[in-house]
């Protein structure tokens, strides 16, 4: 059944993305109001930022288990479809991504900058000083967008149930929102670890759903890093999967110069291609862990 619960969420929550409805990360900034005033000193704290994710992770799995212990186990499967339509998804992001294409593909570097600056973490966005920067700081941020909203939720959902997936979530959105900026980097850190394992399976998936031979020769950096970001080992694998110098701009510029217009719609057409595929990959697997009884 959780196969069932996944997709049915999974399909729900593409259908709101295209309709850029029902955005996760406004109920976390209402729910992490609390966390706007703390005492002189202590903006870098963290507990009531984990305790403020870890009350619905609680009660979710709660309530999961207390189901199962009445025999009521398929009465929880509507909650936890709601919850994952909730924790999942990107809305905005189709519509970023169609504008910038277009202000590339009219040479309007500037327009293009418009449109997807906050979709940038807060740090990069006034770091683009050549389209080439620009286009890769977007690329990495919807690779990480895509990861941390699909593919670190339904890891931890098969792995920990509803709950876990809750927290990891909550984790994020700390990360990104938490009021207290001193206390996101302890956030991050925390994410780093959570990510490690969902990260690398990711990064092998690319090599299945994409070019196997150019992952190979970069699959050694990219998962053999213990100490690399998730950033990095996701762009590194990408980088690797995908043909056609997709997220090498430098280099298509200089083989491909006269289709240098083109590029910023196919590199990011190129990218959500793979993760596309990457989650049918993932969705083909679980597949199997259910028909061999392992989840």
């Amino acid at each position: 059944m959780i196969l069932v619960v996944f997709l049915v969420a999974y399909f729900v929550r593409r259908r709101l993305d295209n309709l850029n409805a029902v955005s996760a990360d406004a109920l976390w900034r209402r729910w992490f109001h609390s966390g706007s005033k703390v005492e002189a000193g202590k903006e870098s704290g963290i507990l009531s930022g984990l305790f403020l994710v870890g009350v619905p992770a609680l009660l979710a799995a709660l309530c999961v288990y207390i189901s199962s212990l009445y025999g009521w186990r398929i009465a929880a499967y509507p909650l936890e479809i709601f919850i994952l339509v909730l924790m999942m998804g990107m809305p905005g992001w189709r519509q970023s991504i169609e504008s910038y294409s277009e202000a590339w593909q009219k040479g309007d570097m500037q327009a293009a900058w418009h449109h997807i600056q906050e979709r940038l973490p807060a740090a990069e966005r006034g770091a683009a000083a050549s389209p080439e920067v620009m286009h890769l700081s977007l690329s990495r941020a919807l690779m990480m967008a895509a990861f941390q909203r699909f593919f670190l939720v339904a890891f931890w959902y098969v792995v920990g149930g509803i709950g876990l997936a809750i927290f990891v979530r909550g984790l994020v959105a700390l990360a990104e929102q938490w009021p207290q900026a001193a206390a996101r980097p302890r956030y991050i850190e925390i994410c780093e670890w959570f990510n490690w394992i969902p990260a690398r399976l990711l990064s092998i998936t690319f090599g299945i759903a994409g070019d196997l031979s150019g992952w190979l020769i970069e699959a050694r950096q990219a998962i053999g890093g213990i100490t690399k970001s998730t950033s990095e080992v996701l762009m590194i694998s990408a980088n690797g999967s995908l043909t056609g110098y997709a997220l090498d701009p430098a280099r298509f510029s200089q083989v491909h110069a006269d289709e240098w217009a083109t590029f910023g719609g196919r590199s990011l057409n190129a990218v959500r291609d793979l993760l596309n595929r990457s989650m049918l990959v993932w969705i083909c697997a679980l597949a199997l862990l259910v028909i061999a009884g392992v989840v």
